[in-house]
């Protein structure tokens, strides 16, 4: 008899297990929805507040051609792109005499992502902020508001 009790316990137990791992699976994919809503509506503040700032002079770079960090070094990423600058005619002679070292910093930073980190739309939009912070921390008048991809290309 207690092997027919063992057996009952051990079902229970596992039907509990299994309800409850449902039961997360479930929570999860509503939290999932939930935040998926809250970036949509943080992309539209976004939006609103970009059709309010008036728009910067557009300065095209060259086109950069790394090697990205991948195991193997098999994948590169080229890419060209126009950064949106503002702060008056002082930045844009600040930013043309610039130039060498805001290349220099794109460079330090390209060849450090890998395929997975920028495959993907939110990857390239991590990646511009970064880019954004580094060439920012490198002007004192001028300021890049917005970096616009012309071309990305991996292969």
């Amino acid at each position: 008899m207690s092997n027919k009790l063992l057996t009952i316990l051990v079902g229970v137990l596992f039907l509990f297990v299994l309800g409850l791992g449902g039961g997360l699976f479930l929570i999860w994919q509503k939290l999932g929805h939930l935040q998926g809503a809250g970036d949509a509506a943080q992309a539209a503040a976004e939006a609103e507040k970009a059709k309010t700032e008036p728009a910067g002079k557009l300065v095209s770079l060259e086109t950069f051609v790394v090697n990205l960090a991948d195991p193997g070094g098999n994948r590169y990423l080229r890419v060209t792109m126009d950064l949106e600058v503002s702060g008056g005619k002082a930045a844009e002679e600040e930013f043309a005499a610039r130039i060498p070292h805001l290349r220099d910093a794109v460079l330090m930073i390209l060849p450090t992502k890998r395929y997975a980190d920028i495959s993907t739309t939110e990857g390239k939009t991590a990646m511009r902020e970064e880019l954004a912070q580094a060439l920012n921390g490198l002007l004192a008048k001028a300021r890049v508001n917005r970096i616009y991809f012309k071309e990305f290309v991996i292969q």
